[in-house]
């Protein structure tokens, strides 16, 4: 199955939509990235991805990505330095428990979008949104 497939267009849309609730309170950003497979540790693909997509480029260091490899049945949550420097140390493992509960379910969507909620409401708490912020980043679902 190619990771593009695994989700409707409208599941990709919920997907977006949750990104920009999430984004509309905060200065920080969410992306999602979907592949197919991970080939290495799940951490070290989820940095690279957070590099290439050029997450560590925002003004805060504040991007969240959410990684999924559909074949290897893996997930990762990368916060960069700013955002990891201001939540508590077990903050990405909660929000990685909720989305992997649905994920066992077969709820794809509903595990994303409630981790990114999650996400935003923290990014919201630290990092609130400012008259001057703009989109850092693209919004949409990312796939390899």
């Amino acid at each position: 199955m190619k990771a593009e497939i695994l989700f409707s267009e409208e599941q990709k849309k919920e997907i977006v939509q949750a990104i920009e609730s999430a984004e509309l309170n905060t200065s920080g950003e969410v992306r999602v990235h979907i592949e197919n497979t991970c080939g290495k540790s799940v951490l070290d693909r989820a940095a690279y991805i957070f590099k290439e997509l050029e997450m560590h480029k925002t003004a805060l260091r504040n991007g969240v990505l959410f990684y999924l490899s559909i074949k290897d049945k893996k997930f990762a949550i990368l916060g960069d330095a700013g955002i990891n420097a201001k939540v508590p140390a077990d903050f990405w493992n909660v929000v990685k428990d909720v989305v992997i509960k649905n994920f066992k379910e077969e709820k794809f969507t509903e595990g994303l979008v409630q981790g990114i909620s999650l996400a935003g409401e923290k990014l919201k708490e630290h990092f609130p949104y400012q008259n001057n912020d703009k989109n850092e980043l693209a919004n949409e679902v990312s796939f390899s």
